[in-house]
């Protein structure tokens, strides 16, 4: 019986901060998977090793976490005074589904550099030396993000000595721009308020800030849920009860964001929104086992995605952290101790992240103008993916 036939995608797999995915140019895809729909979800699923109810993704090249569940699609830019059109997909590991509903901050420091090297930045724009500075249209979200991209002899340079927790070795600095930062339409703070009351059958009613910036974020305090913010990922990941109530309570954050209608629409929005938990400062030691002490940072802060604790922190969820703590009454910024920041260190499961922001108040109504961030990325493999046509369904 004849083997179905072999298409071969070029691709190139690159780690952008704490997060690894396998980016593609959209004209490099089969002309189906150049549009949404079932073909294209079909080939990242592929690509990645999803789904496997193994959950680890053997024949693939997904991880098995949801940092390094992702994959990117970019293009010239169809927005004037932008350079690349940026597409994430997170791809859940075990259930056949790709989420598009959000973007992936880590893998931006990467989408940078893929662009200069494809061509979508115009040479005069790139310095002999120096910093190429490339304008992304984030398409998931709608919004400008600016990458600052170290440039050395006219090429992207990715070795340095700039250190990010949860990455193992030093790397290049690129720093990041999320302007006007809020995610999506209508207001930063959906239901209009900095705390709300969460009522979550079988947990309580939970003071939360349900804040759109970066990625819908519901924020909690450790305290109200039996925890300390020190904890590192087997202290949550391993406890099937404690991620069945985070679930619980981002499914029901999420409905009254506004994001879903019902609490079953949760299982096919698995990447947003997140649910985090903070604290005031404590000492800890690091999953690496760098000792953190509590005057090194102005708040604790774990989130979970994709179900599960993350080891460092997602991009877009710093992102929401910087802009929370800059708004004074939020809970993120009573626990980083109150009052005007512009930005905050906040301790994660790997270490301590430095990110800014600038929030305003107009008409009685929050926004934010900006989040600043860096992170580094590198390219870990450049090739093409052979894929194995699909009857198309």
């Amino acid at each position: 019986m004849p083997s179905k036939p072999q298409i071969k995608i070029p691709a190139t797999y690159m780690r952008g901060g704490t997060s690894k995915g396998v980016f593609f140019r959209l004209s490099d895809l089969p002309e189906k998977a150049q549009s949404p729909g079932p073909t294209r979800d079909n080939i990242l699923l592929r690509v990645i090793g999803s789904p496997d109810p193994y959950q680890k993704q053997t024949d693939g090249m997904g991880g098995a976490t949801s940092s390094t569940s992702k994959t990117v699609i970019l293009s010239k830019s169809t927005q004037p005074d932008h350079d690349v059109d940026y597409l994430f997909g997170q791809v859940s590991i075990d259930k056949p589904f790709v989420d598009w509903s959000g973007n992936c901050g880590n893998l931006t420091a990467a989408v940078g550099a893929f662009a200069i090297n494809s061509g979508y930045v115009p040479q005069d724009r790139i310095p002999e030396n120096g910093t190429a500075v490339v304008r992304i249209w984030q398409a998931n979200i709608r919004k400008t993000i600016i990458a600052n991209v170290p440039i050395t002899n006219g090429e992207v340079q990715e070795t340095g000595d700039f250190e990010l927790d949860g990455v193992t070795f030093p790397a290049a600095e690129v720093q990041v721009e999320f302007m006007d930062p809020a995610d999506g339409e209508g207001s930063m703070f959906p239901t209009g308020n900095l705390v709300d009351e969460l009522e979550v059958p079988g947990v309580g009613t939970l003071k939360a800030t349900m804040i759109n910036a970066g990625i819908p974020t519901v924020f909690i305090n450790a305290e109200a849920v039996g925890y300390n913010g020190t904890e590192l990922q087997d202290d949550i990941n391993s406890d099937p009860k404690a991620l069945a109530m985070f679930e619980s309570i981002r499914a029901h954050g999420a409905v009254k964001m506004g994001l879903i209608q019902n609490i079953e629409e949760a299982a096919a929005r698995q990447h947003t929104p997140k649910v985090a938990f903070v604290a005031p400062p404590a000492g800890y030691t690091a999953s690496s086992g760098k000792k953190i002490n509590a005057s090194d940072i102005d708040v604790l802060v774990r989130a979970l995605s994709m179900g599960k604790l993350h080891h460092a922190m997602m991009g877009t969820a710093a992102v929401a952290i910087a802009t929370a703590a800059a708004i004074p009454g939020t809970l993120v910024n009573l626990a980083a101790g109150g009052g005007d920041r512009t930005s905050v260190t906040f301790g994660h499961p790997s270490g301590t992240l430095q990110v800014g922001a600038e929030a305003k108040e107009v008409n009685d109504q929050w926004t934010a103008t900006k989040a600043i961030m860096s992170r580094s990325a590198r390219i870990l493999m450049e090739g093409g993916y052979a894929y194995q046509m699909r009857p198309e369904p």
